[in-house]
């Protein structure tokens, strides 16, 4: 078991520096200046009056959820996920689950805010119809997904982050940082401006 252990944490250590990012034409970039670009977009478009949406599914909701506190209360950055339950029974009840991001970001989402669209598996549809509703709202997405290299959501984005990985755990763990890496870097440029 204790090899298990150390092989699972040597892997996780790992991952981070296999993260692939590409453009929306499929342009590979270097992973800081994809962070950087990522940071700066959201920045720019908040500084603005523009705000961040996060999407995500599962263990991805609830990163989604963390990330838009974590983005407001630590980077005074206005954020939101669209996780209320009543909001998610409703919409899934009366149109069905594909579109339970799609609705919110047609009636909520503005130009030039910037969606966060998170998903494992790349597939997963409702995230796909949200990325796409964003884009026709005039959004900015950015989008983060695992598993499969070829998976749809890795080529919805200006921005797309993806976990070479099958496993739940490193691309959940993945992505959270990530996030932590745009909001942490965003709380130290403030400090920095102070």
């Amino acid at each position: 078991m204790k090899k298990d252990i150390s092989c699972y944490f040597s892997e996780l250590g790992s991952m981070f520096l296999k993260v692939q990012v590409a453009d929306s034409s499929g342009k590979s970039l270097e992973f800081a200046d994809a962070l950087e670009k990522a940071i700066n977009l959201i920045v720019n478009r908040t500084s603005k009056g523009c705000k961040v949406i996060f999407i995500g599914n599962g263990g991805s909701a609830s990163i989604a959820s963390h990330q838009a506190v974590d983005f407001f209360k630590n980077g005074s950055v206005r954020a939101i996920a669209f996780n209320d339950s009543s909001l998610l029974t409703c919409l899934s009840n009366d149109f069905g689950y594909q579109y339970v991001f799609e609705k919110p970001i047609e009636m909520f989402a503005e130009k030039g805010d910037v969606l966060v669209a998170i998903s494992s598996s790349g597939k997963s549809e409702n995230i796909l119809r949200g990325a796409d509703a964003a884009k026709n709202k005039g959004c900015h997405v950015i989008t983060m997904s695992g598993f499969k290299p070829d998976n749809p959501l890795r080529s919805r984005g200006e921005l797309n982050f993806y976990v070479p990985s099958d496993s739940y755990g490193y691309v959940e763990i993945t992505h959270l940082t990530l996030c932590h890496c745009m909001v942490d870097t965003i709380v130290g440029k403030q400090q920095d401006a102070k």
